[in-house]
């Protein structure tokens, strides 16, 4: 029977299926940060089941607030560094080596096609990016999923997204999602997958992909998944080359988690984004979007690029284009935050944090606290951002605080004119 890659990494991680449509399936990675673990160790504890499946396959950060910004904060991080010290988890990466979760644990290899992933996070749809199904879980299932390595499913139907068409220069992953999700609604892929195909998605580099995928949340889809190619094998093969005798015979294995080209869907939706301009969100959800000119001249406070939606090195070379020999508006404030150490290191090497400081630029550390406005970039009431990140709720990055989400190049325009800009237009 034809399936898709979904249905393929469900029958092929099945361990039980206890209530007809639920499967509870064997995991491959139990991903950990300091925000939403520490309730779960604390419960396991409580339960004087203070124990893990395998340290090998957990891997865990402090990302959210980093370094700590209060005694409650680093009370959390201090769980989270007792527990990985206690049970011998190796990958655990504490202030100084840390960086945004969904950035830092594709780049150390950890995430592969076929995978299946969890964490306490709603954007762990990043990682089907690599062909890989995985979701953000709540409490319990997370406590299960350290404890025994498992966790339970509803087999998702899986929407299909034909991406065709050429994007125009200036147009990015970011406008991409940004339209799909605004024709789909933030309830229109509500316990889906979300699997997307075509040479669009065939042309985009794995940070691309990554973008793609993680917004999927935002339509409401349990997890985004893009196929395995050879440009999953390149990004992958420092930490796969002693498993294959060649990026060729990688390629061949891992063809096997590609969705069959006679696959049932829920749904097939075609999107010729030929003519796609960079795209805008208004309002206070993710699907209130439209072209950024129709919002040209709104004000914004703050600029913020970074996040795990756009604070990889391409988005930041993108922003950086934008901003080389411009200095941003006096009436704003500009905030960049690399998503990772290796990510930060490596705009260092090539110059842009120099432009980033250069235009007016606060370069922070890797973290995600602006993103959930704890940290790094609050808004005050009545304050607006331009946002690269992916959620816009009401008060997301500040109580009263509203967010425009773009790309960053669109960021990266927006803070030189103060503005809601194009950046094709500069």
């Amino acid at each position: 029977m034809a399936q898709t890659t979904a249905e393929k990494i469900f029958a092929s991680h099945l361990r039980d299926e206890p209530f007809p449509g639920t499967k509870v399936l064997s995991l491959d990675r139990v991903l950990c940060h300091e925000i939403t673990t520490p309730v779960a160790i604390a419960d396991l504890e409580a339960r004087g089941k203070d124990r893990v499946f395998d340290p090998t396959k957990i891997k865990a950060v402090i990302d959210h607030v980093t370094p700590a910004k209060d005694s409650k904060t680093a009370l959390q991080a201090k769980m989270l560094r007792d527990w990985a010290r206690r049970h011998e988890i190796k990958d655990f990466f504490d202030v100084g080596r840390n960086g945004v979760c969904h950035a830092l644990f594709p780049e150390k290899g950890y995430i592969r096609p076929g995978f299946t992933a969890i964490m306490g996070d709603s954007h762990t749809c990043t990682h089907g990016a690599f062909g890989a199904f995985a979701a953000g879980v709540g409490t319990t299932d997370l406590e299960v999923g350290i404890l025994k390595g498992v966790c339970a499913f509803r087999e998702p139907k899986t929407i299909r997204i034909n991406l065709t068409g050429q994007l125009q220069s200036g147009v990015y992953a970011k406008d991409v999602i940004l339209f799909v999700i605004g024709q789909l609604g933030v309830n229109g892929a509500t316990d889906r997958v979300l699997e997307f195909h075509g040479p669009v998605v065939d042309a985009m580099s794995m940070d691309a992909r990554m973008t793609l995928c993680n917004m999927a949340i935002e339509a409401g889809g349990t997890c985004g998944i893009c196929q395995p190619d050879m440009v999953t094998v390149d990004y992958l093969w420092p930490f796969i080359a002693d498993d294959f005798a060649s990026k060729q015979a990688a390629l061949e294995d891992y063809r096997q988690w590609c969705a069959d080209a006679d696959a049932t869907y829920e749904k097939v939706l075609n999107f010729d984004v030929s003519t796609l301009e960079p795209q805008v969100t208004y309002g206070y959800k993710p699907d209130c979007v439209k072209p950024a000119k129709d919002l040209s001249g709104s004000r914004v406070d703050q600029v913020y690029i970074g996040t795990c939606t756009n604070g990889r090195i391409e988005d930041l070379r993108q922003a950086a284009e934008v901003l080389k020999g411009r200095k941003i508006a006096d009436s704003l404030r500009g905030i960049v935050s690399p998503a990772t150490p290796k990510i930060f290191q490596q705009a260092l090497d090539e110059g842009l944090i120099k432009i980033f400081m250069d235009a007016g630029f606060c370069v922070t550390n890797p973290t995600c606290g602006a993103c959930l406005g704890m940290s790094n970039g609050v808004l005050a009431e009545g304050e607006v951002c331009a946002s690269t990140s992916n959620r816009n709720f009401n008060g997301r990055m500040g109580k009263g605080g509203m967010v425009h989400l773009m790309s960053p190049s669109t960021a990266a325009a927006t803070a030189i004119t103060g503005v809601i800009t194009d950046a094709r237009t500069l």
